[in-house]
């Protein structure tokens, strides 16, 4: 089960996108600044866009979705327990863990973003997509939110994950660490042998790093894990 991207290459006016790899089995975290390429990426692994040049194959894949960043853009339903019902999952359960249990007969749009966002992901994750493809999951969320959304990552069993995000703080543990920079899709590894080469690590990895250790994943706990084996 993955995708690959052979001799991908995606323009719009001046900017151009290229890419081969491929994204197998795993949690793959996707980092790069804002403009970078990363959602045009997402788009060619959903197939929501065809790259002109190159091909994109998804080999096992029966089911996939994309999540977009604006939770508005996935509403469907005129009211928060028919648009968990359109997921397949019970409106009972799925907004009780969202802490919405009160607003199954809402209009999903009087939500705030914060809440519309944990409704859509807390939908997306009923579901065991064989490609999950999250484009800035952590957006509009609290650190409380955050480690939630974690937590479902972590726990999603077998498929392809695939997260774009500008994250620093709360990062859930992944597998394979990819970066979009000037136009060109690079994939750095398996982790932790990646870490070292990651540009956006955020501080608390690179503060391990610079002390001369490597975490075994990206966590925050991770990188205090390593530092503390460094004084055992």
């Amino acid at each position: 089960m993955d995708v690959r991207l052979e001799g991908v290459t995606f323009r719009r006016g001046a900017f151009t996108l290229t890419c081969s790899g491929v994204f197998g089995e795993g949690v793959h975290l996707v980092s790069g600044r804002v403009g970078s390429g990363k959602t045009t990426l997402a788009l060619l692994l959903a197939g929501l866009v065809r790259p002109p040049e190159g091909t994109v194959t998804r080999d096992g894949i029966s089911s996939l979705t994309l999540s977009f960043q604006n939770p508005e853009y996935h509403v469907t339903e005129a009211t928060v327990g028919a648009e968990v019902s359109s997921y397949g999952a019970d409106p009972a359960e799925v907004t009780a863990l969202c802490g919405l249990a009160d607003r199954r007969e809402d209009d999903p749009f009087t939500l705030s973003r914060g809440e519309l966002k944990r409704l859509h992901l807390a939908c997306v994750f009923t579901r065991a997509y064989d490609l999950l493809i999250l484009d800035e999951p952590f957006s509009s969320l609290d650190c409380v939110q955050k480690k939630r959304v974690c937590t479902l990552v972590n726990e999603r069993k077998g498929g392809v994950t695939v997260i774009f995000t500008h994250e620093r703080q709360v990062l859930p543990q992944v597998d394979y660490l990819w970066e979009v920079e000037d136009g060109q899709v690079v994939c750095l590894g398996r982790v932790p042998d990646a870490i070292p080469a990651w540009r956006h690590a955020p501080p608390y990895l690179r503060y391990a790093l610079d002390a001369g250790v490597v975490p075994e994943n990206i966590r925050f706990q991770d990188a205090m894990e390593a530092l503390c084996r460094t004084h055992d």
